[in-house]
């Protein structure tokens, strides 16, 4: 792990949001570099202040009252309506929760003990996949034009991701941003499928080309792949036909030769 990464993921870090893999990196790193130790020193003790309970100020009694006045014959007319809006509170606290449990650590716990066995990158890919479906996770730029993601990522990554415009195979691009697998930072492009999401990662690979690999757990598809010296991973909850013809797309786009598998 880099400085940058560090920088990028210190937050995540501080509110336990990062996966068991990157948590480790991230410990190693803080071990062996001062200055990122001493970031996170710094994030850490201002977290803790915000959280004082002293910072807690009660509202003056006359602010408290302009906005709670004591109106009973107001809340005996509205009680009626707010029986009625009772089952829609019920419904919208409920899908909270379930929000709540598939972005919760213990349920990115769960895809990787439940991928036990299987290859650890398809684990940290859905975990990211997932935590990118949070409110204002998603991007860092937003752009459907490939010449304004692209260069959008230079001077952030030690690399130059392959960007393709694939909206005429109907998988419109939307916007990119960083994320971190195995320890190290990678460009991640959004591509939408209909009301889809389709992430897909790529950052630098040894092998100048390997054959493609499909992988599906808790309702994910995950395409791996290398070519050109680069490695790919699509991940989304689309149909496996449908990840499979965003692959293609994107392997013939980039006019390279489609990675078959061995006889």
């Amino acid at each position: 792990m880099t400085c940058d990464d560090a920088r990028l993921l210190v937050h995540a870090y501080l509110d336990d949001e990062l996966d068991a893999a990157q948590s480790a990196a991230m410990i190693r790193h803080l071990h062996d570099c001062t200055a990122c130790a001493a970031s996170y020193d710094v994030y850490g003790r201002l977290r803790k202040a915000l959280a004082q309970p002293g910072l807690y100020r009660r509202a003056p009694d006359a602010l408290r009252e302009r906005w709670n006045p004591a109106q009973p014959a107001a809340t005996a007319v509205l009680a009626s309506p707010s029986r009625r809006r009772a089952p829609l509170a019920y419904a919208m606290a409920a899908g909270f929760a379930g929000a709540l449990l598939l972005t919760s650590p213990a349920w990115i716990a769960a895809l990787r003990q439940g991928g036990a066995g299987g290859n650890p990158i398809v684990a940290e890919a859905i975990s990211s996949h997932i935590r990118s479906l949070q409110a204002q996770h998603l991007m860092d730029v937003v752009s459907t034009d490939q010449h304004t993601v692209k260069p959008w990522f230079e001077g952030k990554l030690d690399f130059s991701p392959r960007v393709e415009d694939l909206a005429s195979e109907g998988f419109p691009l939307i916007g990119g941003r960083l994320d971190a697998i195995a320890g190290r930072s990678v460009a991640a492009l959004i591509y939408k499928r209909h009301l889809h999401v389709i992430n897909l990662y790529q950052w630098p690979s040894d092998a100048s080309a390997t054959a493609s690999s499909e992988e599906q757990r808790h309702g994910y598809t995950v395409i791996r792949w290398a070519n050109g010296g680069m490695h790919y991973v699509a991940v989304s909850d689309v149909s496996a036909g449908d990840l499979k013809q965003f692959v293609l797309a994107f392997q013939n786009d980039a006019g390279t030769p489609t990675a078959h598998s061995p006889p």
